[in-house]
């Protein structure tokens, strides 16, 4: 199993950015799969997740109404576009999955339920 993130870089405060994550080795519509970030120096927040049949989504208080998150199954794909960014927006993002099991479909907000994780990619934005 392999995640790989992709799309961060360095921006301006209200601007965009899409981070995508290429998973490998799993089948999205089985799995729970979320992002995080963890800012400099703090520990790693929860920021968004999908359940396993796509039908639910979670986000954090702070990027309500910001970011979208959202899958695509058959390129097993995951994404999070990111819309007027904030520097307190400025971390190191992964991508996290846990298999979803059979009878819940929810979304999982601690990074302790997930097993599989990516190898994170920065975002930075400048004010």
């Amino acid at each position: 199993v392999s995640l790989a993130e992709s799309g961060g870089g360095v921006v301006e405060a209200g601007g965009s950015l899409r981070l995508s994550c290429t998973v490998s080795g799993l089948t999205l519509s089985l799995y729970v799969v979320a992002w995080f970030r963890q800012p400099p120096g703090k520990e790693p927040e929860f920021v968004s997740g999908i359940s396993k049949s796509g039908s639910k989504t979670k986000y954090a208080n702070s990027v309500k109404g910001r970011f979208a998150i959202s899958r695509d199954i058959a390129k097993n794909t995951l994404y999070l576009q990111m819309n007027s960014l904030k520097p307190e927006d400025t971390a190191v993002y992964y991508c996290a999955a846990q298999y979803g099991g059979i009878y819940d479909d929810t979304v999982y907000e601690r990074k302790e339920e997930y097993l599989y994780w990516g190898q994170g990619s920065q975002v930075t934005i400048s004010s």
